[in-house]
């Protein structure tokens, strides 16, 4: 039996680096430095001792010069509203010179916090810095997990002016930083399943209970406005009715979203990232396309967001999505209870599930509920995520602790 190696990289350390520490180019210059004070002192020549005198004097304007460089710069992170798995992202570090007379150069600034989230550690580099101005500078990101990561500590560190003497400075500003699950494309045929309710294939329908136009008569309550009672009808009858109106009442859709996890393994953490791409794709897409999405999920306990549009609503739901804890007490049952109970008539429900389940397909033609498994390939086949996604790799860095590592014969 051997054990499976993982199919994506490590994640690169991050190196803590000390206030003062040699370079390699350092570490030679010191041996060199040794080697002129044993030439100097063995053979007394006035020139050999003004050039070893010459080369501790180096390596003090090294150091010096090397702590003004890294003090006195204020730095402040341009951090966009969210990131998503495997979407390359710009970050914007700010850095301001607060000395007089100094410039600042060469300076690198590395995260120290927050890494496990990215493929590399967040690093970019400061050319130069003048006094008093503020300097704006670049550093490309690529999510790898989902989750909410906190970027706390940082490190300046330089080896300016001579490249012999590394000079770093730990400072802190904690900021919070949501990474969205991976959103593919998502078929339209898909989407058509979702509609498939609403009969004419607009995206809205004429109910009972508004003020648009006319649906039909009811008899009439107590209660009732009497400015709706249809007269005419009334008195063929003689019995009083009410004119019912419609109200436009776009289709809904349900996400219920199952992360239970029965047996914790690398490929069943991965179904279950898979099954959470999958919800918030169609999220992402049931939005652009003009349907109102809510969502059940398990988030240390079952919560639902009500069915709503825009922009914010797909935030809130991806943002709920990226925070879903390990689940090994919630069923998917619960859920659908939870969403068949507050779900208005007519409205999709769509399971996205980690374990292999067949729908039925009489009941997914009318739209009335639709299972995706990720594990199914006429469900992976709704989708198309970018390739070079690992689903094992999107794991949340605290859900990684305790997985068992699969064997092989």
């Amino acid at each position: 039996m051997s054990a499976i190696q993982p199919t994506h990289p490590p994640i690169a350390p991050t190196r803590r680096r000390p206030s003062s520490d040699f370079s390699l180019a350092g570490l030679l210059y010191c041996a060199l430095l040794m080697f002129m004070g044993l030439a100097a002192y063995n053979t007394q020549a006035n020139l050999i001792f003004a050039m070893f005198g010459l080369m501790i004097g180096i390596m003090i304007v090294s150091w010096v010069v090397g702590r003004v460089v890294v003090r006195g710069l204020e730095v402040r992170r341009m951090m966009p509203p969210y990131l998503v798995v495997a979407v390359p992202t710009t970050l914007y570090f700010e850095i301001t010179n607060r000395k007089r007379y100094w410039p600042s150069m060469s300076v690198t600034v590395t995260e120290l916090d927050g890494g496990k989230g990215f493929t590399q550690p967040p690093q970019a580099y400061l050319l130069h810095a003048a006094p008093g101005k503020t300097a704006s500078i670049p550093c490309e990101l690529l999510p790898r997990r989902r989750g909410i990561y906190e970027l706390d500590h940082y490190q300046l560190s330089t080896t300016f002016p001579f490249g012999f003497i590394k000079r770093s400075l730990r400072r802190r500003h904690r900021e919070r930083v949501a990474i969205f699950p991976p959103v593919a494309e998502v078929e339209r045929r898909l989407l058509s399943l979702c509609r498939a309710a609403d009969e004419a294939g607009q995206s809205a329908r004429a109910r009972p209970g508004g003020t648009d136009e006319f649906y039909g008569v009811r008899q009439y309550r107590r209660g009732d406005n009497p400015r709706w009672i249809h007269w005419r009808r009334s008195a063929q009858t003689g019995v009083l009715v009410m004119r019912e109106m419609t109200r436009v009442a776009p289709p809904q859709l349900i996400l219920v979203v199952d992360t239970y996890l029965e047996n914790r393994s690398p490929r069943s953490h991965a179904a279950v990232e898979r099954a959470i791409a999958m919800a918030g794709s169609v999220a992402s897409a049931a939005l652009d396309d003009g349907l109102a999405v809510g969502l059940c999920a398990f988030n240390g306990e079952p919560v639902r967001i009500e069915p709503g549009r825009g922009k914010q609503q797909c935030d809130d739901l991806l943002g709920l999505l990226a925070r879903l804890p390990l689940n090994q007490k919630c069923r998917s049952d619960e859920l659908m209870n939870l969403a068949q109970r507050s779900a208005r008539p007519l409205a999709t429900i769509v399971l996205a599930t980690p374990s292999d389940l067949q729908g039925d397909p009489l009941v997914e033609a009318r739209g009335s509920q639709i299972v995706l498994s990720a594990q199914r390939e006429e469900s992976l086949g709704w989708f198309h995520f970018s390739p070079d996604i690992d689903f094992e790799a999107c794991v949340p860095a605290d859900q990684m602790v305790g997985i068992p590592k699969e064997s092989k014969a």
